[in-house]
């Protein structure tokens, strides 16, 4: 199999399973007239958040990385009706062309955007003592990845589910002799995982339109 094949079978699911739904094209154009880099999910992994958010009722959501609002408005339509999206993002520029494009989507009541470092953002939240959220998603700067969990955790309950991206890294997350920061850092993320008793984790490899990734995928018990 090679990237032609991947994107071939990519290109059958979405089309046959409706993905590339208008609002979703206009707010990945808006990102892309921008100047946003094109690393958001694809349509196909947008909807698999989607999919994880009803199935556990989401209410409550917190993303951290927001990029232009792109899978955080996937997830915003995975809420309850009254549910809540905090969306953290660090650049002034993404976070305003993802609140932009969380108003398109008609998301604006539903989604507050945190224009902060994400450490920052997530200990004012557990200053603040917000309710706990019942599904957070991680996919922001790798490096940084460690920290994040270590403070999701303080605001996530018995049965959150915690899910990361891009945690495969084209197969390199496999390579313990790696000296990229990005690897290590997610390596360094999943083997805190690995030792937290508080956690049931598992891994999906993704190949398709985005090349060769994956998520991690934890259950708070």
């Amino acid at each position: 199999m090679n990237q032609n094949a991947w994107s071939r079978v990519y290109d059958y699911f979405a089309g046959l399973f409706a993905l590339n739904e208008e609002i979703f094209e206009q707010v990945q154009e808006n990102c892309s007239a921008a100047g946003l880099p094109a690393i958001s999910v694809s349509p196909c992994q947008g909807m698999f958040l989607q999919i994880l958010a009803r199935s556990c009722k989401a209410q409550r959501i917190l993303e951290i990385g927001t990029l232009g609002g792109y899978s955080g408005t996937w997830l915003a339509n995975g809420l309850d009706a009254e549910g809540e999206l905090i969306t953290i993002e660090y650049e002034p520029e993404h976070a305003r062309i993802a609140r932009k494009n969380f108003e398109l989507a008609g998301l604006r009541q539903k989604v507050a955007v945190i224009n902060k470092d994400a450490g920052v953002a997530l200990a004012e939240l557990i200053e603040q003592a917000v309710k706990p959220f019942d599904l957070i998603f991680i996919d922001a700067d790798k490096p940084g990845y460690f920290d994040y969990l270590q403070l999701s955790l303080k605001l996530a309950r018995k049965g959150t589910l915690i899910v990361a991206d891009n945690v495969v890294r084209s197969g390199e997350v496999a390579n313990p002799d790696t000296v990229d920061e990005k690897v290590t850092g997610v390596r360094k993320f999943c083997q805190a995982l690995a030792d937290n008793k508080m956690l049931k984790t598992t891994a999906l490899q993704t190949v398709g339109n985005k090349g060769y990734d994956g998520f991690s995928i934890s259950i708070v018990g």
